[in-house]
């Protein structure tokens, strides 16, 4: 009896120890865990990037640490991300910029989708269009009909070459048949200043840096750059919807790591970021510059990279358009 009872406390300790094998996810995080924010501390990108690390450092009662490893538009603190240990303990956040990044910069040292996995957008983001209220236009359409009967007058800025909103004055170029004169600056605030100042006279700008001057006047806002109206602005069009059939732009956010990250860690982390960006207290941060909380299983996220890469890489294409 006593050699049958050890030998089933034996198969026991071994069916234990084979599941923890097979469930990776079961004792993670099992330390601090490195939250990677490719972007510069003190602006709206790293923001998020603190959120998000503060919520599941609350909600899992170890400390995810972020570590802002801003340059070359994101690629240094990305190439950290893929070179990590792939015991997901490493987590990085990624932009819209990124998706970006990839479609233009054929050197990049890391495939963004070969080398990393998707774990969960995390929010959403539009612009909105925005005139010096000296240009003859309070429609996109008469926007359109002035810039086609003025090709080259039309000077809009953006946040820097190869962003998402030099991006996005591409895309209008392209799909309106228009030309504009791209003034990029070392970000979307001091390009909304000449705006305001009349020095440019257009852009895409953030709601939350744009608002105040659209009641006063200063700029014209004219649509939205997403696919649907945002509760915040509802008065305003999508552009899609005002004469630019196609036109969808979203600086989205979301939370990426390697690839040889086990699947289960993956799941886990998926749906422990659905759970906090979707606390009432993230949501109110969020909307506080325009952003909605947005989540989504590891699948649908790497099905969105996979389409926001192939879009920017086609307009890239179609347009000329490559870093050096």
């Amino acid at each position: 009896m006593r050699n049958l009872v050890a030998a089933s406390l034996t198969a026991f300790t071994a069916l234990s120890a084979g599941a923890a094998e097979k469930n990776p996810a079961a004792d993670y995080p099992s330390k601090p865990i490195r939250f990677i924010v490719p972007f510069q501390a003190g602006g709206a990108s790293d923001m998020t990037g603190r959120v998000i690390a503060q919520k599941l450092t609350e909600r899992w009662g170890r400390q995810v640490v972020p570590d802002n490893r801003p340059g070359a538009a994101g690629s240094v603190g990305l190439d950290a991300a893929a070179r990590a240990t792939p015991d997901g303990h490493t987590l990085s956040l990624i932009s819209a910029s990124q998706s970006v990044n990839s479609a233009v910069n054929p050197k990049l040292p890391y495939d963004l989708l070969k080398d990393f996995q998707a774990i969960s957008q995390v929010s959403s983001l539009f612009y909105v269009l925005t005139l010096h209220p000296s240009v003859p236009a309070t429609s996109v359409r008469e926007l359109i009909a002035y810039a086609k009967a003025n090709p080259g007058k039309i000077d809009y800025g953006s946040s820097g070459t190869f962003g998402v909103q030099h991006l996005s004055g591409e895309l209008f170029q392209h799909l309106t048949g228009t030309k504009l004169v791209h003034v990029p600056y070392k970000g979307g605030a001091a390009a909304l200043a000449d705006i305001i100042a009349g020095q440019i006279r257009m852009g895409f700008s953030t709601l939350i840096s744009a608002r105040s001057h659209m009641k006063s006047g200063r700029v014209r806002a004219l649509a939205v750059t997403t696919r649907t109206r945002s509760p915040a602005v509802p008065e305003l069009p999508t552009l899609d919807e005002a004469g630019v059939p196609g036109f969808e732009v979203d600086q989205w956010y979301g939370v990426i790591t390697g690839a040889k990250v086990p699947r289960a860690i993956v799941a886990k982390v998926s749906a422990a970021v659905a759970e906090v960006v979707h606390a009432p207290d993230v949501v109110q941060r969020f909307s506080a510059d325009g952003s909605t909380p947005v989540s989504s299983k590891p699948e649908v996220f790497a099905a969105h990279l996979k389409n926001e890469v192939a879009k920017w890489r086609r307009l890239a294409k179609e347009t000329g358009l490559q870093m050096e």
